[in-house]
């Protein structure tokens, strides 16, 4: 008996953290749970992935024929999260409930409970938003979209892949803009997934189809005319010491080094010299570069601003596209060179070698444009038109 009356005499706080624990386990499995559902085995650009999006089609088609748009989510919705219980948390769950983010049930009460909090992050991985279980701002858009719009995209993106998957090698790198990640594709399987940054709307990632034929480790950067122009006079005329603190020095066209105080930065003189930021932790390449042929003067790398991998909308770059854990994509790009293991590339990086390297088997790299796209698992993605080429109803793309 004094057993039994101890375990009922737990303090408060120690059940307050038992439940806490418990609640902590359970939306790390909702996590998990909405990230296996979204991530495949399947590139985004293949004939598998253009087979699922017509199923998906045809159950957009049925779903609209027989209903229209779905109701947009109640303006009460906004904010809410896991533990709460409001009118709109049942309206949430049938809203969630179509889109295949929840099981079916008779009647969705107004709690806002573990169920609730699982198919609120399968959406948001579905959409590629941040996965918190919160009815955040972009979540709340995600959920105002319409289904003829969402149809829309799925119609769009089915002729894309079509199209691009015809021009596919057995190994291959992507990037899909819109979703701002990278796939390494080998076998007709995704070997590696990584989260990328790419061109802001105004400068954006061009499309193109090319070879990766060099690793630069530890470059120098070469800052383009076009950023002189538009960044960094502005970035001076606010902080006349911006290029000491970020080690960038200035060459004219005979090699002579110029000081910063040598230049008009109240007029565009700059664009005439070459500005070059020296290897380190703080080049805005990064310690990598990877680079492929084009005429747009753009290429992958590393970055030192890693905080914005874990942004909603990684729409930050001049065009080229900075890689999260570039050190593995090198790895496996590097692996027909020799003497390039995990290890020894991030030795070369920490060390600060400073070495380009050929590559001597060039790899196929793919810079693409899907907006909507679905897997074996029967999940359906959707991301934001970023450069507006859903709007236009753009299919094919003339690359370099």
């Amino acid at each position: 008996m004094a057993t039994f009356g101890a375990c009922l005499a737990i303090p408060a706080i120690g059940r307050a953290q038992q439940n806490r624990t418990t609640q902590r386990a359970d939306i790390d499995a909702n996590t998990a749970t909405a990230k296996s559902l979204v991530d495949a085995v399947e590139p985004i650009l293949s004939s598998d992935t253009a087979s699922n999006l017509q199923l998906a089609i045809r159950n957009y088609e049925a779903f609209i024929a027989a209903n229209g748009n779905w109701e947009p989510p109640p303006r009460e919705a906004f904010g809410l999260q896991l533990g709460e219980s409001r009118r709109a948390a049942a309206l949430l769950k049938r809203r969630l409930m179509i889109n295949g983010d929840m099981p079916l049930e008779k009647r969705a009460d107004d709690k806002f409970d573990e169920k609730l909090d699982a198919a609120v992050r399968l959406f948001q991985a579905r959409h590629g938003l941040n996965i918190n279980g919160h009815i955040d701002e972009a979540t709340f858009y995600a959920l105002s979209v319409p289904a003829d719009y969402r149809l829309n995209q799925l119609k769009l993106n089915a002729q894309r892949i079509e199209f691009w998957a015809t021009t596919l090698s057995e190994r291959y790198v992507v990037v899909n803009i819109p979703a701002a990640t990278i796939e390494a594709v080998e076998g007709a399987q995704v070997v590696q997934r990584h989260t990328a940054v790419v061109g802001k709307a105004d400068r954006a990632t061009p499309i193109l189809n090319s070879k990766i034929h060099q690793v630069k480790f530890n470059p120098y950067w070469t800052v383009p005319k076009s950023i002189i122009r538009k960044d960094l006079i502005r970035y001076m005329n606010e902080d006349p010491e911006y290029l000491t603190k970020f080690r960038i020095r200035i060459f004219d066209g005979k090699g002579n080094e110029l000081q910063p105080t040598d230049i008009d930065w109240l007029t565009e003189e700059a664009v005439q010299y070459t500005f070059r930021q020296d290897p380190g932790a703080d080049n805005s390449l990064g310690r990598c570069k990877v680079d492929f042929y084009n005429k747009y003067d753009v290429y992958m790398h590393d970055t030192p601003q890693k905080g914005l991998f874990g942004e909603n909308a990684r729409f930050f770059s001049s065009g080229c596209v900075r890689a999260e854990n570039i050190d593995t994509l090198v790895t496996w790009l590097l692996r027909d060179n020799g003497g390039w293991d995990l290890p020894g590339v991030q030795a070369a990086f920490d060390n600060g070698l400073r070495e380009d390297v050929p590559l001597k088997v060039q790899v196929p790299i793919h810079t693409t444009y899907i907006t909507a796209w679905a897997n074996r698992q029967g999940t359906v993605s959707f991301r934001d038109d970023v450069y507006a080429f859903d709007a236009a109803g753009k299919i094919n793309f003339t690359d370099s």
